[in-house]
């Protein structure tokens, strides 16, 4: 086991709807181009807005926004009640607050398991200075560093 940043994927579906969900399987790939990569279970609701949509965001959490990152985590209807975002590129949300922002094209997925893989292209990126990022790590959300 090991600690890991807590992300939320966002994206707007074709007929306008938002999607988001908790992540924590987020990694970086390459500088040149930036591209950035995350997975999500074959059975996810929202595997067929993300699959087929051109693009999503993913939002780095900072430490205030535990909360946000247990509502996302669950199935919820009113996920999106009183979310503070900006419409990023492609309409994908960019969450108010988040330590950091990636905007990223839908560049290409694999089928591994019962996960795929999706690797994005990174249009656009922004960070808030000085957030301290919000942090998992066995089964438990840390808002402190535990050094």
């Amino acid at each position: 086991m090991f600690a890991t940043g807590v992300t939320i994927v966002t994206a707007r579906a074709a007929d306008g709807s938002l999607v988001g969900l908790t992540a924590n399987s987020f990694n970086s790939v390459s500088l040149s181009p930036p591209l950035v990569l995350w997975s999500l279970a074959l059975s996810a609701g929202s595997m067929p807005t993300l699959s087929t949509g051109s693009h999503y965001a993913i939002n780095i959490l900072s430490a205030s926004q535990k909360e946000l990152a247990e509502r996302f985590a669950k199935k919820r209807d009113d996920r999106w009640q009183d979310v503070a975002f900006t419409e990023g590129i492609g309409g994908a949300p960019v969450l108010a607050g988040a330590a950091a922002s990636f905007e990223c094209f839908n560049r290409s997925r694999y089928d591994e398991g019962d996960h795929v893989i999706f690797v994005g292209e990174v249009e656009r990126c922004s960070h808030t200075p000085g957030a301290s990022p919000l942090l998992f790590h066995g089964g438990r959300f840390y808002t402190e560093h535990p050094l």
